[in-house]
């Protein structure tokens, strides 16, 4: 196997440690392997980033274990090329795991070329990134903090929530009135005041969203031509993905990264159903939230939606239609364009074939001989 970076390295990180294998091909072909074991503090990264220099190692790979690998990338980044590899794919043989076996397994596979680089965003798609994600965690939390306040509410008789929209709004404040106890009082109030803190929260984050997506409005703009797809989703998509489609090279490999495909299982001639890989759950999910909001909509997404929703349910459907939103993104993005409606309401051969076999079958049960002519 051909070698493509003749010194390199591989990093093993940890919460607390981390574990570099250089790996070097000498002049006469012998390959040595030099094993250090580094802490996780902006020193010793310091440190490892000086050894590395030093040994003129020009690339570096790691996994995407969890956080960890971030502040590993941050300090090397700027001085080398820094690979972060999925963990799933670059596993170490069963019955060799350690820290130092997988280091220098993580480097030989580096060496020869054999790790696909994950997609690591720009610092303002990052930043984003936190922000928006953040957004979900305290919009779930303030979920959470209602839905406990309704339960007291009934627990104490009090049902208005079946006559106001927004019981933590101002109208249902004012409505509050039942057999309250003290401690239903308490559980009430702490609802609330929870509830106003994100709030509060919430409209920070927006302030500081609708910043940083100023230089975003064009991109955002293409995608909200999307059936079911808003501004906010739009910028959740951009927040998860970027700006730059040549990241991923195709559509086919954004929607397998995004984990809205469907998983291949086929063996001895035989295809198997396969279930969706497991990717980025924040994108997958605001993509099946535009699919179902499509779903409403007398367009191609929203038939498709309701045609397979006939035969696969619900929820198989809403994960269709969000792989077909998401290679439409890819598209507008990578071409600089709007959705046009004309240009995916087409059938495909495949399916053209399969609709024609399906109306001359239910022609020749009720009787009738076909006999089919295109049309000129």
């Amino acid at each position: 196997m051909d070698v493509v970076y003749p010194v390199c390295c591989g990093i093993d990180v940890h919460q607390a440690h981390l574990t570099a294998c250089l790996r070097r091909v000498q002049e006469d072909g012998h390959v040595t392997k030099d094993v250090q074991e580094f802490a996780t503090t902006y020193p010793a990264l310091l440190i490892l980033l000086d050894w590395l220099i030093a040994q003129h190692c020009p690339v570096v790979a790691l996994e995407s274990t969890g956080v960890y690998w971030k502040p590993v990338y941050h300090v090397l980044a700027g001085s080398l090329e820094v690979l972060v590899g999925n963990a799933q794919d670059m596993q170490q043989r069963p019955g060799r795991k350690t820290d130092k076996a997988d280091a220098r397994w993580i480097a030989e596979l580096l060496a020869h070329g054999l790790i696909r680089p994950s997609f690591v965003p720009p610092p303002a798609i990052s930043a984003l990134r936190d922000l928006t994600r953040t957004r979900v965690a305290l919009v779930q939390t303030r979920s959470q903090a209602k839905n406990r306040g309704h339960k007291v509410l009934e627990d104490t008789n009090v049902k208005v929530a079946s006559v106001v929209t927004d019981l933590f709004g101002v109208s249902g404040r004012r409505m509050l009135a039942g057999q309250f106890t003290h401690h239903h009082a308490t559980i009430i109030q702490a609802s609330l005041e929870l509830v106003d803190l994100l709030n509060r929260q919430i409209a920070d984050l927006d302030s500081q969203i609708g910043e940083l997506v100023t230089p975003l409005e064009p991109q955002i703009t293409q995608l909200d031509s999307i059936p079911g797809v808003d501004k906010i989703a739009a910028r959740d998509i951009l927040a998860e993905i970027g700006t730059e489609m040549s990241r991923f090279g195709s559509a086919a490999r954004l929607a397998s990264w995004a984990g809205v495909c469907p998983g291949n299982n086929e063996s001895a001639g035989k295809r198997r159903r396969g279930k969706s890989r497991k990717g980025n759950r924040y994108i997958r999910r605001v993509l099946v939230q535009c699919a179902w909001a499509a779903r409403k909509t007398p367009t191609y997404l929203g038939r498709t939606f309701r045609r397979l929703e006939v035969r696969l349910g619900g929820k198989k459907a809403a994960v269709a239609v969000a792989h077909k939103i998401l290679v439409i993104v890819y598209h507008l993005l990578a071409e600089g364009t709007l959705y046009d409606e004309e240009r995916y309401d087409r059938l495909q051969p495949r399916q053209e074939a399969q609709q024609r076999q399906r109306a001359i079958k239910v022609l020749e049960r009720l009787g009738y001989h076909v006999n089919l002519e295109r049309v000129a």
